[in-house]
């Protein structure tokens, strides 16, 4: 969960300032003059909406590692971290790609992958996950994410956190001029939007923001179902992925409950689901069971 949480929320952070810049220097006035001009408009959301997705993916890897304090293993000090350096290795191997950088950090039972690239990639593994695994089921979950990396999926993210981006700068300047003209109406004045475009535009960057979230957190439930069928052909059977994820949400074998909260994987009721990076793991571990 870390790796999407980051990265939409550092896109958010990124979006807020380029919006606000962009209105405070008067950029906006490129495209909302005397009149709004919905082609110019479009050029515009299109480079800040794709701009500040991928300048989001290229801070994903350096934000992981100061929000997580992970410390990359440059040379193994321990048996544990020699083994980890090498799993993450073999599976890169096997999924034909270069070795990421390998790292540890402080925290309960959870793993991540980032980074802008299949060759700039991070894998990092918490303390808790290590000390509460066995080797077979934490191989899992290292499978699972060295999956993500080789599918492609914080670039397939980012684009499409590229394309939401782009239709809320759009429709938040939309409504901001309609709020405005309707705020200035009967005014003789015509210099170009003014207070009122700025607060709109401003709250709906914002709120249209989150929603949008909605959208990549859709999209992100259902890479990880890629990424556990990717662990599985990785690990040559479904039944570690299976094992880790029960382990992770303390469900007991051939028990599928409605309603799991663990660490960095959760089942959140009602319309918060909606905001969920990760699908329950019932419905994770069912999958696999019937790709047998």
């Amino acid at each position: 969960m870390k790796r999407i949480v980051l990265l939409v929320a550092t896109n958010l952070a990124i979006m807020l300032v380029l919006g606000i810049v962009s209105t405070l220097t008067g950029a906006n006035r490129f495209f909302a003059g005397s009149g709004l001009d919905l082609g110019k408009l479009l050029i515009f959301a299109l480079i800040m909406g794709f701009g500040g997705a991928f300048i989001s993916l290229l801070m994903s890897k350096t934000i992981a590692k100061w929000s997580t304090g992970a410390q990359v293993i440059e040379t193994p000090g321990n048996s544990t971290e020699f083994w980890l350096v090498e799993t993450v290795r073999r599976f890169a191997d096997r999924a034909g790609l270069p070795t990421p950088e390998v790292a540890v950090y402080e925290g309960e039972p959870n793993a991540f992958a980032t980074g802008a690239s299949r060759s700039s990639s991070l894998v990092a593994v918490s303390t808790g996950l290590l000390q509460s695994m066995t080797r077979e089921e934490a191989e899992a979950v290292i499978a699972h994410e060295v999956a993500h990396i080789a599918n492609g999926d914080m670039v397939t993210l980012t684009l499409i956190q590229g394309v939401v981006n782009t239709f809320v700068i759009f429709i938040a300047r939309v409504v901001g001029w309609l709020v405005d003209s309707f705020l200035r109406r009967g005014s003789s004045e015509d210099s170009g939007p003014g207070i009122g475009y700025t607060i709109t535009v401003v709250v709906c960057d914002i709120v249209f923001g989150i929603l949008a979230s909605i959208i990549v957190m859709y999209f992100s439930r259902q890479r990880e179902f890629r990424a556990d069928a990717g662990a599985a052909q990785l690990m040559g059977t479904p039944q570690p992925m299976m094992a880790a994820l029960r382990r992770l949400g303390g469900v007991a074998s051939g028990d599928l409950p409605q309603n799991i909260a663990t660490a960095g994987i959760t089942d959140r009721p009602g319309w918060m689901a909606l905001f969920s990076s990760h699908p329950p793991i019932e419905e994770r571990i069912a999958a696999l069971a019937n790709s047998r």
